[in-house]
């Protein structure tokens, strides 16, 4: 952490072809200033919990351009800090017309990058990517986004480092012991992933998106309505719970949004319409804003949908959005599935799916799953609905393969997209996704119409334990598909109205991977950080596996 007035950032978020929004977290109210080619555009922070942030929008920039900029607060430069080993910090504007690129990754544990963490979490992909750009910023190309697909923070499994500081603040013996309480907590863990110079020079440099998953709140978030009855019987839940969405609210939503949704955004408008020299608190206000969003889902949206020339990328919320009575059970609600439905449409060259949770799991895993959703909701009997139950929780069996309503809408919508009757069909339909802690690519077995492909990109910096990587491994090849098909028709489950097979994978290392729209067609790659093993902090970077997903002749 920093002694600087500038705590965290810049981050750069939403960009599009002539503007950019620049994300900060400093330690005192006041006024940030963003200066980039004689110009300067400036905001003045606003609090949440004794902390202090800002969201700079920089505007009337030339379409596809890159321009150093610097951060002032109150007209004292506090980036780029001095002396710097990284490049100037950029603005690249988008090229209209331009093919996307894309880096997606998911899972990323908060630990040092030292011996001792690269021994129990491995390297981190992403700071190797960062520093292999930062040495060599002329050979390689950014890419438009990066695109955090979920579990940027681990809430329920800290490190030792955030174990000191709650240490310091709270009996570990109360609940909820070494996870995090409020939103103080929060705001140290969010600093703990940003802050090393690595990473935070790549993501003052290249625009982000973001969405949650189940541990930026809690391992299995709302995977069933008796999970969370059984949270909301603790003490602590509802403080846990409002801390996470509040400070996700502040530190990655926020930048989520384009200038025109952050006008439409209630608590945006909050901020943008506040007059008077004293600095705007929100925390009260955030605080009630998020509880509300979680108790009735359809009042505030979390998803999201960017264009980039010929392709689309919908990024998708697949916790809050969630229908949790056994009688009607969904992965997203009605008006998140119409939301998405509206969205999913031919006319592009390719179509990108953002779902934290793979929506195309390894089959044999898929149709455990399957069978899992039905007997824990009473197919074999109480009794074994007790068993799948605790099955669901122990196992994390809830993707959306245990939300069979929602997987076959999803698929329905798919289908119909492919075969061009949402408009001329694309090239390609491809799910983004983490979670699983494992990399794959899979495609649906089609003879006609677009290609619907799935591909995975889990850990960034957190890996599967051992015997957890064969029980994947296992699931993922095809002698497990049918005894768990056959498990799932005994159960009740439907045969899947998508059949499909892995092409690549599965690979368990740490890593990054990155999709780019070329002649050929979608390129995909995945690279990892190798210690180089000689005492030197920067790592090797290698590549995994690669793929060229070209187009149906």
């Amino acid at each position: 952490m920093t002694t600087s007035a500038l705590i965290l950032g810049p981050m750069l978020r939403y960009v599009d072809t002539d503007s950019a929004s620049v994300w900060v977290e400093t330690a005192r109210a006041g006024q940030v200033t963003v200066r980039a080619d004689a110009r300067t555009w400036s905001a003045r922070t606003f609090a949440v919990h004794a902390h202090h942030y800002a969201l700079v929008q920089v505007d009337g920039l030339a379409p596809g351009t890159t321009t150093p900029y610097a951060v002032d607060i109150d007209g004292v430069q506090v980036w780029p800090t001095a002396p710097s080993h990284f490049p100037a910090s950029v603005i690249s504007t988008l090229t209209p017309g331009a093919p996307l690129r894309l880096a997606f990754g998911s899972c990323r544990t908060s630990v040092p990058h030292d011996a001792k963490g690269n021994r129990t979490h491995g390297v981190d992909a992403l700071r190797s990517y960062a520093l292999q750009m930062a040495a060599q910023p002329g050979r390689f190309s950014w890419p438009d986004l990066v695109l955090f697909l979920g579990d940027q923070v681990y809430a329920d499994t800290t490190s030792e480092q955030m174990q000191q500081f709650i240490r310091a603040r709270r009996d570990l013996n109360e609940p909820p012991g070494e996870e995090l309480a409020d939103f103080e907590e929060y705001a140290h863990l969010y600093g703990l992933a940003w802050s090393d110079p690595a990473n935070r020079w790549l993501l003052s440099t290249v625009p982000t998106a973001m969405v949650f998953d189940d541990h930026d709140i809690r391992d299995d978030w709302n995977a069933s309505l008796s999970w969370k009855r059984e949270m909301e019987q603790t003490s602590w839940w509802h403080g846990r719970l409002v801390a996470g969405l509040a400070s996700y609210w502040v530190y990655q939503h926020l930048g989520n949004l384009s200038p025109v949704e952050r006008a439409a955004d209630v608590i945006w408008r909050l901020i943008a319409g506040h007059a008077g020299d004293a600095e705007l608190d929100l925390s009260d206000r955030l605080d009630a804003f998020v509880e509300r969003a979680d108790a009735e889902p359809a009042s505030y949206r979390w998803s999201y949908c960017r264009d980039y020339g010929d392709s689309r990328l919908i990024v998708v919320d697949s916790r809050i959005a969630r229908r949790l009575d056994p009688e009607d059970r969904a992965l997203i609600d009605d008006d998140e599935s119409g939301w998405l439905d509206e969205r999913m449409r031919g006319g592009f060259r390719h179509l990108l799916v953002g779902t934290s949770l793979p929506f195309l799991l390894p089959t044999g895993l898929h149709h455990l799953e399957a069978w899992n959703e039905a007997t824990a909701e009473g197919a074999w009997g109480g009794p074994m609905a007790v068993v799948g139950e605790k099955l669901r929780q122990a196992l994390d069996l809830e993707h959306w393969a245990a939300f069979q309503s929602s997987f076959r809408r999803v698929a329905q919508m798919a289908t119909e997209v492919a075969d061009g009757k949402r408009g001329p069909a694309p090239d390609t339909i491809t799910f983004l996704s983490g979670d699983v802690h494992y990399s794959y690519v899979a495609e649906v077995e089609r003879s006609s119409g677009s290609r619907i492909i799935q591909a995975v990109c889990s850990p960034i910096r957190n890996p599967l334990a051992l015997p957890l990587r064969s029980f994947s491994a296992v699931l993922s090849y095809a002698i497990a598909n049918r005894p768990s098909e056959m498990l799932a028709r005994s159960a009740g489950v439907p045969a899947s109205p998508l059949r499909w097979r892995g092409i690549l994978g599965p690979w368990f290392e740490n890593c990054l991977a990155s999709v780019s729209a070329t002649p050929a067609g979608l390129r995909f790659r995945w690279i990892t950080g190798i210690d180089r093993g000689d005492g030197r902090a920067r790592p090797r970077v290698k590549e995994i596996a690669a793929i060229t997903v070209s187009p149906r002749l």
